[in-house]
């Protein structure tokens, strides 16, 4: 009899819009139930639909919850566990509203101009506690005049538009995706349920938020800086309670350093928190640990993992997660011990460990990325936001009655789509690099590769730098895979899952370890037999962009390069970046200071000897990597004559590959495919 042909078509750039994107999953208090959030693409491929949906632990029951065209997001249960809290725009202005589970409508808690995050209830359930900004003024005020507050004809706020002018006095006046920062900044807001009545409980110069509220509902933790200047020294952070029904904040003392998502003991005696004491470093290189400190100060505070050399954050990139996820340490019901999320060699797992301290132990092994964990009251069980390497994240439940476990996947929101395409399983592999290194990959072959043919290849670089590849479902990846493309994905030195030292290789030597990390990666693929040598491609964005450049700079191996949201010359990237002026710790000192070495790890100093063909990607309003960076390696490739071309993408920020408009993420991966297709295929 023969075989059943096989149905299912190639991935192609449009199956970005068609896959269901699982977002912020949550446990009732009771560990029966689970919201969450699926975000969809609507035919005009121009935004995004957020609606929450339900179902049992189990998976069973599942149902939609809310519907129309608008987002949904940031789903909390209430304490009993009848009703969620989630924040959405469904009159004028943004605001929480509570929707029953057992049917009815969604009622407006409250509407601000402005925006919500961190929702928590207190106990009793009668009070809201968030960090809330408000904007700015629809219209900017003639000096000397009030703001003009009054409605159009048709009893709707007037439209907001650009200001006449914008009056700029903060070091940090803008941030990638937010856009331009209003005046005021985050604080902390207690919102009354059943009136909506507003009542703000901080006040001052720097942001206050990652709210937690104490088991008696009398207090609340949030973490800020005190700094005249709070700009200049991100890493000085502080931790506060204050009282919900209002007064004076008070400071907890902990050693200088960050200070992230404090969460109160069940006895409401101790705040566990993230943070280090090594403030001044560069980013993302001192691991955060796990501390703990008495509310009234005593205990002082004390690391309970010195040990532990992983980050307790999702450091796992993919362009179909949510990413960068950190949750607060969950206290067990007895508070015996912890649970959080790390990062570690390509995974995103969950470890415990006891509330006396030690290393943490992980609960959850293999190939997974958690993207998420949220947790009820029984301690029982937990829900986490799973991704594997073939599947795009779905709720999975874990059991955290036993010592380790496996995730069990309740939802298949994408299971039709996976059952039409053909998606490729990538292989691991290690090779090593100068110096003994072992760095770690994975290999993506076509879902139709036959052997004995020679492949064309594309090797991929993350951005960050200080993030990690791994066991995560990558949309381009496959579409590049499915169009007959090898594609080489690694975890160069100065990415995050393998410790302190790896991770910190590369301050003040970008282009060094990383660059002979990624051409040993590019040794190890071209003595694979299905390989084409002569037809290689290099490609990534942020720093993988900056990487990219560099390459090319360095090398002719490569046919065809595509460079995207790149920083190209470090001296104007200080300036230019919304978060630039704290790069001194990461290459040396400040420009003025130590010019030569920002020269010499700049990409721009070495674009003369660029030949291979190159495209830049850039969004017009990325504020993390300014277009100016691809504007001026264009001009200067032009200007030496070279093969290159700029495509700039309208208002977009610079997470445009996993979070932008639909069609304008599609647009990006059709010129990617054009410009290898052409140079590495002839197309």
């Amino acid at each position: 009899m023969p075989a059943r042909p096989n149905k299912r078509r190639l991935i192609d750039a449009d199956d970005i819009t068609r896959i269901k994107f699982v977002r912020s999953p949550v446990l009732s208090p009771d560990e029966e139930t689970v919201v969450f959030v699926i975000e969809t693409v609507p035919d005009d491929r121009k935004k995004y639909q957020a609606h929450l949906w339900r179902c049992r632990v189990d998976g069973s029951e599942l149902r939609q919850l809310t519907f129309g065209d608008r987002r949904d997001t940031s789903p909390v249960f209430t304490p009993d566990g009848k009703s969620v809290a989630f924040i959405s725009k469904r009159g004028d202005y943004p605001g929480i509203h509570l929707l029953p589970l057992d049917g009815g409508e969604a009622k407006k808690v409250v509407e601000k101009d402005g925006s919500f995050m961190w929702l928590t209830f207190t106990p009793d359930g009668k009070t809201i506690v968030c960090a809330f900004r408000p904007n700015d003024p629809l219209q900017t005020p003639e000096p000397g005049k009030a703001e003009d507050k009054s409605k159009s004809p048709d009893g709707k706020p007037p439209k907001r538009e650009a200001p006449v002018y914008r009056q700029i006095t903060r070091l940090w006046w803008r941030y990638d995706g937010d856009g331009y920062l209003p005046k005021e900044r985050w604080h902390i807001w207690a919102f009354d349920v059943a009136s909506g009545e507003a009542r703000q409980l901080t006040k001052g110069k720097a942001d206050e938020m990652e709210v937690a509220v104490s088991p008696d509902g009398r207090w609340a933790a949030y973490c800020t800086s005190i700094l005249a200047d709070p700009d200049r020294e991100p890493d000085l952070q502080e931790l506060f309670i204050v009282p919900i029904k209002g007064g004076k904040p008070r400071r907890i003392a902990t050693p200088p350093g960050p200070v992230y998502l404090p969460s109160f003991s069940p006895d409401g005696k101790t705040i566990a928190y993230f943070g280090h004491d090594k403030p001044g470093g560069a980013y993302g290189v001192t691991p955060f640990h796990l501390w703990m400190v008495g509310v009234n100060g005593n205990p002082a505070a004390k690391d309970k993992t010195p040990r532990f050399d992983r980050e307790p954050t999702d450091m796992t990139i993919a362009d179909t997660g949510e990413g960068f996820r950190t949750v607060p340490a969950h206290w067990s019901k007895g508070g015996r011990d912890l649970t959080y999320l790390f990062s570690d060699t390509g995974a995103t797992l969950v470890c415990r460990v006891p509330a006396r301290g030690g290393v943490p132990s992980p609960i959850v092994r293999g190939q997974y990325h958690f993207q998420g964990l949220s947790f009820g009251k029984l301690g029982k069980r937990a829900v986490g936001l799973v991704s594997t390497p073939t599947t795009p994240g779905e709720v999975a439940v874990i059991d955290l009655t036993k010592k380790t476990t496996t995730p069990k996947f309740i939802t298949n929101m994408n299971g039709e789509w996976l059952k039409s395409v053909l998606v490729s399983r990538p292989q691991e592999i290690w090779f090593t690099s100068t110096n003994r290194t072992r760095v770690q990959g994975w290999v993506l072959k076509p879902p139709q590769f036959r052997a004995g043919r020679k492949y064309p290849a594309v090797v991929q670089v993350h951005g960050g730098p200080r993030t990690q590849y791994g066991y995560s479902f990558f949309h381009e990846f496959q579409m590049l895979a499915a169009s007959g493309y090898v594609v080489l994905y690694t975890n160069p030195r100065g990415s995050q899952g393998r410790g302190q030292a790896f991770t910190g290789a590369i301050v003040n030597g970008w282009g060094t370890v990383d660059y002979e990390d990624v051409m040993a990666a590019t040794d190890w693929l071209v003595r694979q037999s299905y390989i084409n040598p002569k037809r290689l491609g290099v490609t990534g964005g942020s720093y993988g962009g900056y990487m990219t450049n560099w390459v090319v700079g360095h090398t002719n191996r490569f046919r065809a390069a595509v460079t995207g949201r790149s920083v190209v010359e470090l001296r104007s990237f200080f300036g230019t970046t919304d978060v630039g002026w704290d790069f001194n710790r990461e290459f040396g000192g400040y420009p003025w200071d130590n010019e030569e070495a920002y020269k010499r790890m700049s990409p721009l100093t070495y674009a003369k000897s660029i030949r291979t063909p190159l495209l830049i990607l850039h969004n017009e309003f990325d504020m993390r990597c300014n277009i100016e960076q691809a504007e001026q390696l264009f001009t200067w490739l032009k200007m030496f004559k070279r093969t290159v071309e700029l495509v700039r993408f309208p208002e977009e920020p610079h997470g445009l590959s996993r979070h932008g408009r639909p069609d304008r993420r599609v647009a990006r991966l059709v010129h990617i495919l054009r410009w290898f297709d052409k140079y590495l295929k002839g197309r």
